[in-house]
């Protein structure tokens, strides 16, 4: 399958452009280091949704510290995520910021399904790509 494609320097003017693990949707992504907290801007289609610019180095941080592969797990805000995963971890009140990642309440979700390719880009894990149920591990 074709590997993320990293074209772009990750700002509003050249934003990276992604795809999800399966490869079935594509989407930018872009720091935005104005904002407070400094967030991560992911667009996909219409739909715009942010997350915790310090989460690339904390789900980074967390990989290492587990040491295998972890299944990522993606959920919309309203679904639980699956214990033990990526998501799960992105939501928890024990993770480096208490909580969730997201940050536009309604769009909290999908961590798992749209930082991880950005992590798999800046080469600081591999990722699974297959139709469902991918896993990641830190490099």
């Amino acid at each position: 399958m074709e590997q993320p494609n990293s074209l772009g320097e990750g700002t509003r003017e050249r934003p990276w452009e992604l795809q999800t693990p399966s490869g079935s949707s594509h989407y930018q992504l872009y720091k935005d280091e104005t904002l407070n907290p400094p967030a991560l801007i992911c667009t996909v289609g219409t739909t715009q949704l942010s997350y915790q610019l310090r989460c690339i180095e904390d789900l980074h941080a967390m990989l290492k510290e587990h040491g295998d592969w972890m299944l990522l797990g993606s959920a919309d805000e309203q679904k639980p995520a699956a214990a033990g995963t990526v998501e799960a971890w992105a939501r928890s009140p024990t993770n480096p910021v208490g909580g969730w990642y997201g940050l536009k309440k309604g769009l909290r979700g999908r961590f798992a399904m749209y930082i991880p390719p950005l992590l798999e880009a800046l080469g600081l894990v591999e990722v699974e790509h297959n139709p469902r149920n991918n896993r990641i591990r830190a490099l």
